[in-house]
């Protein structure tokens, strides 16, 4: 299960801006000004290890400013960052090198202590200063050695995500066999809140293993159930329902965000639901975009369509059409929960994305493709040089990896990028799936070499430069 890091301290200290470090994303608002992020915000962090070690990864939680003050909003934050504590493995308490310790750090601290969570004390606005007269100051909150980093430009966030990931046990691969883990196709089911998903899968299962009301939020943590259709095992995965920051209010609604998320990650496949009675809501488009991010085979289904006039379905149809064109290698499937219909074309769909999103892709078979889409289109001239593709071999699973070695490919425009994933996608049958695309430029070994010139050359030289004296 992915680890989850929770980012606190006292407003303006930098946490937005590390969070959109670690995660890569413009996600929380960053500006000078204290206060302005107020509620949890979740991302994903990936560390890239050295050679030969494995990446990982980690879910982190970006919180509000605590002041201390006793005001109503305060509260309500420090609320928030009491949420984000408990639901953390580690949690990392940013203070500010600029302004110094500050009471408003010994309250943050105090707070966090009591947990007994493992805490990295963080000394961020380093810059231009040596580290240990910058974080000096903060061996008096008692935590620990702080280490100063800078977010802004990110000095020492890589040793902080080591130490943040020292205090989280490896994620260790199931064995077969394992009593502990069931066996089979894992997948999610995710959605807004209220769409049908533990519905969909009491209907799946043949009896109401699942609560379920005509109201959002009814479960509250991600339940995996081993199940068989067909003679093949599956686990599905019920999830809370993911909504707006701006709709999410109870704080145990919010503890279910994290355990949805870590939920995608373990997926084999997802399934997502959208309420046909909604059509295709912003809250849906980010969550498929989350998925295809986390590079998660994916199936989508538009469930209530049952009860819903001509005029109505033909309306969803155009929508999807028009609001998700990126989707054109993915199954929707037009389902009713409630009554069963299609909902087994659906779980078909989600188990052959599966198995395409963990296919052994042979070496020479990509090479043909790659052969085959070179002289269909052949790469543009860039600078009057033509970009050149040599080869192609797979370089991962879950989602296929495609690694194409060539010169200049970081010129490679965006739409042939397209073009090749749209080739290798039709050749090799990798529906419902992603495809990611991996280029590199092999290194000229007589790059910054000079040749050494025999005496006969120098000699040739020397007379070419009197002549044009």
């Amino acid at each position: 299960m992915l680890p989850v890091f929770a980012l606190v301290g006292r407003p303006n200290v930098g946490k937005s801006t590390l969070f959109n470090r670690l995660t890569g994303t413009k996600d929380a608002l960053v500006a000078d000004y204290p206060g302005l992020t107020r509620d949890r915000q979740y991302g994903f962090a990936r560390l890239h290890g050295a050679e030969g070690v494995p990446s990982r990864s980690a879910i982190v939680v970006d919180t509000g400013g605590v002041t201390g003050d006793q005001g109503e909003l305060d509260l309500q934050m420090s609320r928030q960052v009491q949420a984000a504590v408990e639901e953390a493995n580690v949690v990392i308490l940013m203070v500010d090198g600029e302004s110094g310790l500050t009471a408003g750090d010994e309250n943050v601290a105090a707070l966090i202590r009591r947990t007994g969570k493992p805490i990295i004390l963080v000394v961020n606005k380093t810059e231009g200063r040596a580290a240990h007269e910058s974080a000096a100051e903060f061996y008096a909150l008692g935590i620990g050695e702080p280490l100063a980093i800078s977010a802004t430009r990110g000095d020492r966030v890589a040793a902080m995500l080591e130490s943040a990931l020292s205090h989280c046990p490896p994620v260790e691969e199931s064995a077969p066999g394992d009593d502990n883990e069931p066996e089979g196709t894992r997948i999610a089911v995710v959605g807004k809140p209220n769409v049908g998903k533990s519905t969909l899968i009491n209907r799946f299962l043949g009896e109401d293993r699942l609560l379920t009301q005509d109201e959002g939020g009814t479960t509250r943590d991600s339940i995996a159930i081993p199940f068989e259709s067909d003679g093949r095992p599956f686990v599905l995965v019920d999830t809370a329902g993911i909504r707006r920051r701006a709709k999410v209010k109870e704080t145990i609604e919010k503890f279910s965000v994290v355990k949805s998320l870590q939920a995608l990650e373990e997926a084999d496949a997802v399934i997502v639901l959208i309420d046909a009675r909604d059509g295709v809501t912003e809250q849906d488009i980010s969550l498929i975009g989350l998925i295809l991010q986390r590079g998660r085979a994916l199936t989508v289904g538009v469930n209530k369509w049952d009860g819903l006039s001509e005029h109505s379905r033909k309306d969803i149809r155009y929508e999807l059409d028009r609001q998700l064109p990126f989707l054109d290698f993915v199954d929707i499937h037009f389902i009713s929960a409630l009554h069963g219909s299609n909902i087994f074309d659906i779980l078909n769909s989600a188990n052959a994305a599966a198995r395409a999103a963990a296919r052994d892709l042979p070496t020479r078979d990509l090479n043909d493709i790659l052969h085959e889409a070179l002289q269909a289109h052949p790469p543009p001239v860039v600078r009057g040089r033509r970009i050149k593709l040599s080869y192609a071999h797979q370089g991962g699973k879950r989602p296929p990896t495609i690694v194409i070695h060539g010169n200049q490919t970081e010129r490679l425009p965006a739409s042939y990028r397209r073009f090749l994933v749209n080739r290798f996608r039709r050749a090799c049958r990798l529906r419902g799936t992603p495809i990611r695309i991996e280029l590199r430029t092999g290194r000229n070994p007589y790059e910054g070499r000079r040749n050494k010139l025999t005496p006969r050359q120098i000699r040739s030289r020397d007379r070419v430069r009197k002549r044009g004296r």
